[in-house]
């Protein structure tokens, strides 16, 4: 009898916890530090020992183009070009290995601190930065900042251009980009996760 009791409990409170774990919002990070692109940039003027990261795919950075403020490249996902996705009409991205020595690696080089401001950010804001914010916060690093609208900024709502990411973002609010990233800022895929 005390085993079933026991068995119910476990069962009742895992399933109150299910709807949490389901519904974790990728747009937010355990730190709760974030900004626009506007106001990366404007911290990145005040605050000269910042660092812009761009965790994107080297990929979307060929196309798409960067924040020339940018110091270190490190994608959080990768796009995985050996399994199509017919039910999204296009690859999947993983998680990038070897993110966490990557980017730890990075910082390190460029003599961070565990309170340094550190500025993440990917597309959209949406899924990639504020994961990677985590990461740094479960390596002691305390100040570390989510772009909310990316580089891309979010998409138009309605009319022709529907969909297109036109709005805010990097690059749509003016700020200083470029498609030639400085050898020195771009990822070195390890040559045994090329």
């Amino acid at each position: 009898m005390l085993l079933k009791i026991m068995l119910t409990n476990v069962l009742l409170f895992s399933w109150l916890l299910a709807p949490t774990v389901m519904s974790q919002d990728l747009t937010k990070s355990s730190l709760g530090l974030y900004v626009t692109a506007s106001e990366a940039f404007q911290m990145l003027q005040q605050q000269p020992h910042a660092i812009l990261v761009d965790v994107r795919d080297p990929v979307e950075i060929k196309f798409t183009g960067f924040a020339t403020p940018t110091k270190i490249h490190v994608p959080w996902l990768l796009t995985d070009i050996s399994n199509w996705s017919e039910e999204n009409a296009s690859w999947p991205m993983q998680e990038n290995p070897n993110f966490d020595q990557q980017i730890l690696n990075r910082l390190a080089e460029l003599g961070a601190g565990k309170d340094t401001p550190i500025i993440l950010m990917c597309r959209s804001g949406a899924t990639r930065s504020a994961p990677a914010v985590d990461r740094l916060a479960n390596y002691g690093y305390s100040n570390v900042w989510s772009v909310t609208d990316g580089f891309e900024g979010n998409t138009l709502k309605e009319g022709p251009s529907k969909g297109v990411r036109a709005v805010n973002g990097w690059r749509n609010s003016g700020l200083p980009w470029s498609y030639q990233l400085p050898a020195a800022v771009a990822w070195q895929a390890p040559v045994n996760q090329l």
